[in-house]
């Protein structure tokens, strides 16, 4: 599959089946799609339509039944699992929506965490960089907080700096607002869409909510396993 020149990825005819036989459950269906480099998309659809399928797809942490998943020049389908982790480690961030931060790290130590099991250890460069997305995300004075200290939308805050950690040049979102009041989803995504316009991160942000979804450039909607708008 040769991906076109200003797309970041591509994925073809995925299908995704759990189980076998008469238990078999197909949840992708042949769903196809591409994300544009510096794309801010939203991802919707209802419960069971295989949005979360679809994510944890091209985040490398499962394979499809079949299809084609190409993403910066290289075949993911092909990769095995130490070049996924590698591949995943540099080039994809995560946030969900239940932010999933270690509770007995600070907010800093949550935030370079992805950089400090790549190097092996914490640097000096890393902990640099991580006030630095700290500060950025309005939370200057909770850089040192441990993590139970901090508010819902804090956390959130902390979770969308740790997937920026590595510079990746794609970032999946799961309900990213999903537990925040208005006002701090607001703040959240306004801070997602400066990192896109600054940046040119590609977002994929998997929502229920069509104000969240408003915010993003383009919808895509997945009905019974494949893009349908």
């Amino acid at each position: 599959m040769t991906i076109s020149q200003s797309a970041l990825l591509e994925v073809s005819d995925l299908v995704k089946t759990f189980g076998t036989g008469d238990v078999a459950t197909r949840v992708l269906r042949g769903l196809s799609l591409s994300l544009a480099k510096g794309e801010m998309a939203a991802l919707l659809g209802p419960s069971g339509s295989g949005k979360s399928t679809l994510l944890t797809i091209l985040g490398t942490l499962m394979k499809p039944t079949s299809g084609s998943y190409n993403m910066l020049d290289q075949d993911l389908i092909a990769a095995d699992d130490n070049q996924l982790t590698v591949f995943r480690n540099l080039h994809i961030g995560f946030v969900f929506q239940f932010h999933n931060l270690l509770p007995d790290f600070t907010a800093l130590e949550n935030v370079i965490f992805p950089t400090a099991v790549r190097m092996g250890r914490e640097t000096s460069a890393a902990r640099d960089r991580g006030r630095d997305l700290l500060v950025r995300m309005g939370l200057e004075e909770r850089i040192n907080f441990p993590s139970t200290k901090l508010s819902g939308g804090q956390k959130q805050r902390v979770a969308v700096a740790r997937a920026l950690m590595n510079g990746p040049e794609l970032v999946l979102a799961d309900e990213p607002t999903g537990n925040l009041d208005r006002a701090s989803a607001s703040q959240v995504m306004e801070l997602i869409g400066q990192i896109n316009r600054e940046e040119g991160t590609t977002f994929l942000i998997s929502t229920h909510d069509e104000k969240i979804a408003g915010l993003c450039r383009r919808q895509l909607v997945v009905g019974d396993g494949i893009v349908t708008g």
